[in-house]
């Protein structure tokens, strides 16, 4: 897999994974409002929604946080991810919050470079592709990456996250 050249401005991601030597494809898409819904961004790139994934940051009852990478459609299972992360519970963040703890805004939550390490785990479906994409870092900005590359960035573990 080439990159993409694109006139995208490097993300921390995308910093990350040509440091450590590994491929990735850029795209990118109109966001006017500054923020669209997953599904949405799949269609603006022209990507199969399954091979999209999202980036949701979670807090667990130890008050540690967790990232969870799923497909876009689908919603995450929080007692899948707390029993992954070893936790009596699991919510999500405040949206408020997002980007106090990641470094990223909204929309453009990537599971590479957040401001510090957190655990991580993605969705076991995306061993189903070659690759998937992942938010670059910046609203308006995709990376399609290898599952494995994302997980080895990450330190992320492969597990069933969504809700049956």
């Amino acid at each position: 897999m080439s990159k993409k050249k694109e006139h995208a401005p490097k993300t921390n991601a995308m910093r990350i994974a040509e440091a450590a030597g590994k491929e990735y494809l850029v795209h990118t898409y109109d966001a006017p409002d500054g923020f669209l819904d997953g599904v949405s961004v799949a269609k603006a790139t022209g990507q199969n929604p399954e091979k999209v994934f999202k980036t949701l940051v979670t807090v667990g009852h130890s008050k540690e946080n967790y990232v969870c990478v799923i497909p876009v459609a689908e919603e995450l299972d929080l007692k899948k991810a707390a029993a992954y992360f070893g936790e009596k519970n699991i919510e999500m963040i405040r949206a408020a919050d997002i980007t106090k703890t990641t470094g990223y805004i909204k929309g453009g939550c990537s599971p590479i470079g957040m401001k510090k390490p957190f655990r991580t785990a993605i969705d076991e479906t995306a061993l189903n592709h070659d690759t998937i994409v992942v938010s670059g870092g910046k609203v308006g900005l995709q990376m399609e990456m290898n599952p494995r590359d994302i997980a080895e960035l990450t330190g992320a573990g492969f597990t069933n996250l969504k809700k049956s």
